[in-house]
């Protein structure tokens, strides 16, 4: 099965500095949307507005970041997204969070999202739309 992977640079912002002159360990949460939304735009079919065009959500089900080094204002980060493969009704991704400077590991972390249909009811069926961007971007057949 392919990798699918997302490299994708993020600015730190003033309003992301903590009292300690750090980035606010509460960012890295908006670097890990930052580096979903840049790869939904490098694998079409598969973003936000890619769902919410067919009635479907996907809210974030849960999450872990480990905290590695710190950022500050005006470091640059680079998010690595990667497409977790699991043949369930979801979305999973990893990610890595860099500072370009130096290349060093400052976060990693993962997340899992669930689909639900415009009645806020879970589905436990993969959308019809996913199936068609696992056939298309992981090769898949018909996905497990």
């Amino acid at each position: 099965m392919k990798e699918l992977k997302d490299i994708c640079r993020v600015q730190v912002r003033f309003s992301e500095i903590d009292s300690m002159r750090r980035v606010w360990h509460g960012s890295y949460i908006r670097y890990f949307e930052d580096g979903r939304e840049s790869f939904g735009r490098r694998y079409p079919g598969i973003g936000y507005a890619d769902m919410q065009r067919e009635g479907i959500y996907a809210p974030i089900y849960d999450i872990h970041v480990r905290y590695l080094a710190p950022l500050a204002i005006n470091d640059v980060a680079v998010v690595h997204t990667r497409y977790v493969f699991n043949p369930g009704a979801r979305l999973d991704y990893g990610y890595e969070v860099y500072r370009e400077s130096d290349g060093t590991l400052c976060a990693e972390g993962s997340t899992t999202q669930l689909f639900i249909g415009t009645d806020g009811e879970l589905l436990i069926d993969r959308p019809d739309y996913y199936r068609r961007w696992q056939e298309k971007f992981l090769g898949l057949r018909e996905a497990p």
